[in-house]
């Protein structure tokens, strides 16, 4: 039997006595999905500390009587019965698990120190709001993607294309849960960080749920739990599940949400201009004329801009581009002095 709810040990004996079955609270049946989903080391330590946690004040003496182990030199001393030898070799664990951890974490804060220079957006959202999806179709990366509840329990973090100068970075979170258990909270505030620690937050919401209002609550929840107070802006995705009235109705609402969809080239390009924009200003269109001489500036181009057409002639490389004003302004001097 599952319930939705938290139950205290004493609750979950006394169900399972009066049905005969096996009762699992909410923390329990999130904790085994997490466990299912975690793949690198950091996220299985982090789920198994969370899951120890949940464990330790549930363990049950054994139908023996609860024995006492003897205990001292030469058996003296009372000793400890099978139940506390169990809790505290689960103490033991948990100590050992988070001292992995705190390896584990040193590790990903130098990586995160690395990084404090550069511009970072983090998506950040429930659960199945389609972060992963807009994650690869804004970075081109391989990152999973599945329909399914906490597809996504480790960080990732790619560098935004087409590419700028300096290039920005977007990281893709785990995702968020109603009433999610405090131990996986604090267990994940390492990952968490990275959400803490960007210049611009990019909530995702599930335009196609009913109940993304509330979703949109408890990500503002957790995201103040772990202090991750920076810039933020509402996407409302999975538009193309709305109809054509609701939309008009979520406009008027959340007048300042972008309304968009992974799956829809010309939305994630859109959202790459309005991420560029924020960190580096207005874009523009212009045309830039490399010389046959100047030609490896044409792979500068393309790493920072977008290239809406390119043509070759006699003259070299021309190329109509949109880009911020900072990127051209620093083109055009690299195309006045190709030699620096």
């Amino acid at each position: 039997m599952i319930v939705d709810h938290d139950l205290s040990p004493t609750q979950q004996r006394n169900l399972e006595k009066a049905t005969g079955v096996d009762v699992l609270d909410r923390t329990s049946v999130i904790l085994e999905i997490f466990h299912r989903h975690a793949h690198t080391r950091e996220a299985r330590l982090q789920v198994e500390i969370a899951r120890l946690k949940y464990l330790a004040p549930r363990l049950r003496e054994s139908g023996g009587g609860g024995d006492r182990v003897r205990g001292g030199v030469g058996g003296k001393g009372a000793g400890e019965s099978s139940m506390e030898l169990d809790r505290r070799k689960i103490r033991d664990r948990i100590a050992e698990l988070k001292q992995e951890l705190e390896q584990i974490e040193g590790n990903s804060h130098i990586r995160r120190t690395r990084r404090s220079d550069l511009p970072t957006v983090a998506l950040v959202g429930y659960t199945n709001a389609g972060k992963s999806s807009l994650m690869r179709a804004l970075t081109g990366s391989e990152v999973y993607v599945a329909d399914k509840l906490f597809a996504t329990l480790d960080t990732t973090v790619r560098v935004l294309v087409p590419r700028t100068h300096p290039p920005i970075l977007v990281s893709d979170t785990v995702g968020f849960i109603k009433k999610l258990p405090h131990d996986l909270v604090a267990s994940f505030r390492s990952t968490l960080e990275e959400a803490a620690g960007a210049d611009l937050l990019l909530q995702v919401v599930d335009a196609s749920d009913a109940a993304f209002r509330d979703h949109m609550r408890v990500t503002r929840e957790v995201l103040g739990e772990v202090g991750a107070d920076g810039e933020m802006r509402f996407l409302l995705n999975k538009i193309d599940r709305v109809d054509d009235a609701t939309r008009a109705a979520l406009a008027v609402e959340m007048p300042d949400a972008i309304q968009m969809s992974a799956k829809r080239p010309d939305d994630v390009l859109a959202l790459h201009d309005t991420i560029v924009a924020h960190f580096e200003g207005d874009l523009e269109d212009v045309e830039l004329l490399v010389p046959w001489a100047a030609h490896k500036i044409v792979h500068a181009v393309h790493e920072s801009c977008r290239v809406l057409a390119e043509d070759h002639d006699e003259a070299g490389t021309r190329l109509q581009i949109r880009a911020p004003v900072a990127t051209i302004a620093r083109l055009r001097a690299a195309l006045a002095d190709p030699a620096s």
